[in-house]
């Protein structure tokens, strides 16, 4: 049996730096609007760490389960996010950011059905509603640069408060 090393990857920021700040916009004004519409900070966090585990990005993960936590998050909802419809750890609010995130991520099975759409404008105004789309379009984004740039995970700390 032969090992081999991993292949390079392409640093995305280095050659196309354009692209890169135009995805960095991207994501700020997603997180923008949110908080415009007044989404909870908190729910941008579980659209994030879910969609990462969804899309198996690692890199991801270990920055946004940081993140949480460093918000105030508790460990037990971190722990559970993957089996969320089976805890009473999440409010009606979080349950419906976090079905409308599993549709948005896995678009391809079902695309977003209308009584998930339903559940979120029925707890979210439209504007809410938009952000929640947008922040889980975004952090895909990011799971799959991270995943096809194989970035390596660990090294992310949140920003001191």
């Amino acid at each position: 049996m032969t090992i081999t090393e991993p292949i390079s990857r392409v640093a995305l920021k280095k050659v196309t730096p354009d692209v890169s700040a135009s995805m960095g916009a991207l994501h700020g004004a997603a997180v923008s609007a949110a908080r415009d519409a007044k989404v909870e900070p908190e729910i941008l966090e579980l659209i994030r760490i879910r969609a990462s585990q969804l899309n198996g990005c690692a890199f991801c993960l270990d920055m946004h389960t940081k993140d949480a936590r460093a918000q105030g998050e508790a460990e037990q909802r971190i722990y559970a996010l993957n089996a969320w419809r089976e805890t009473p750890f999440f409010t009606e609010r979080e349950r419906a950011a976090l079905a409308l995130t599993e549709s948005v991520t896995l678009v391809h099975d079902g695309h977003v059905p209308d009584d998930v759409y339903a559940e979120a404008a029925a707890v979210f105004d439209e504007a809410q509603v938009a952000a929640l789309i947008w922040a889980a379009t975004v952090i895909n984004a990011y799971n799959r640069i991270a995943i096809a740039t194989r970035m390596v995970p660990g090294g992310y700390q949140p920003a001191a408060k």
